[in-house]
């Protein structure tokens, strides 16, 4: 059973004043997300990563015949329901009233008891780092401790499937950081994470598989170790101790000489030439610093994705 299946989402939206005309926000998306997975939705803004959550909690609804399976089971399935959490992208509270006051709403409207609501709400008011600030209204709190309080109250119910729309918006470094080991440990205890976010380091050090969108599309999907290409068997060496104008015999044959300070970075197309370069840089009395082979990161994938389908739309249009 995967924890959630979309097949064929298409959402349209009218826009104009007096003729009215569709707008496509999502078209056509197929995305299936595995039982204890951490899975990063990718996309720029319009992209449709919020239109596509917000189908899949029943704030909107498809336009067409597509169709959304969460847990196996269709979204206007009240049981499955109570063994989901989600925090919108900006997160909306009564705010006259406290963090603790908040949270114990949220697990009466799940039906917990009163024991069990006590100390799962302690539990989570110092999980992330309202502790302190508990018992201060809503309305009193920054942007940042909002989205503390909001994470809390997708948790209250312990859910099996978490769903978070830019999880890591108007927190600090401290609270990103925060929010990042929070969802580490979701993973390590089995449960699904389903979260967009602009932060694409954040989402690299953290998903198992991601899906980069763009203007509603799916344009790629997959485990980052498959999408992200090592370029073939580059490697770049790092020197010190010569400059980049002393290595003539090197540019020959490397794919890139750039200077650095006191040295020079050099990118080499296999790890033939690996020996070769280290015996020119060891005569022209340079030092060997390190050896990496060249890895895209997921911020060199996710805006050469977007990019070549954005220039392949306007070909086409």
């Amino acid at each position: 059973m995967f924890a959630l299946e979309m097949q064929n989402l298409t959402k349209d939206y009218n826009v104009g004043f007096w003729r009215k005309r569709p707008v496509r926000a999502l078209h056509d998306l197929s995305l299936q997300v595995g039982m204890g997975e951490s899975f990063g939705f990718l996309g720029p803004n319009g992209a449709g990563k919020t239109t596509t959550l917000k189908i899949l909690m029943r704030l909107i609804y498809p336009t067409g015949g597509g169709s959304a399976r969460i847990l196996g089971a269709p979204l206007d399935d009240m049981q499955m329901r109570a063994r989901i959490g989600y925090l919108p992208e900006q997160p909306y509270f009564y705010d006259y009233l406290t963090a603790r006051e908040l949270l114990v709403y949220c697990a009466k409207l799940f039906g917990m008891n009163k024991a069990d609501t006590l100390k799962r709400t302690d539990e989570l008011l110092k999980r992330v780092g309202l502790w302190e600030a508990a018992d201060k209204q809503l309305r009193k709190y920054s942007k940042g401790m909002l989205q503390r309080a909001g994470l809390a109250q997708a948790l209250i119910n312990d859910p099996e499937v978490l769903f978070l729309d830019e999880p890591m918006s108007g927190l600090d470094p401290l609270g990103r950081r925060e929010v990042r080991d929070l969802i580490a440990s979701l993973r390590a205890q089995g449960k699904t994470v389903f979260f967009s976010s602009h932060v694409l380091s954040d989402v690299e050090a953290l998903c198992d598989r991601v899906a980069i969108m763009n203007k509603g599309c799916l344009i790629e999907s997959g485990k980052l170790s498959d999408i992200l290409n090592s370029r073939a068997n580059e490697f770049e060496i790092i020197v010190t101790g010569v400059t980049e104008t002393a290595l003539p015999e090197v540019r020959t044959f490397a794919l890139q000489i750039t200077p650095a300070p006191e040295g020079a970075h050099i990118r080499l197309s296999g790890e033939q030439e690996i020996e070769r370069v280290l015996s020119i840089v060891h005569r022209a009395g340079g030092r060997l610093v390190s050896i990496n082979p060249v890895r895209e990161s997921l911020e060199d994938l996710f805006l050469r994705e977007v990019s070549e389908n954005t220039q392949a739309k306007q070909a086409a249009s």
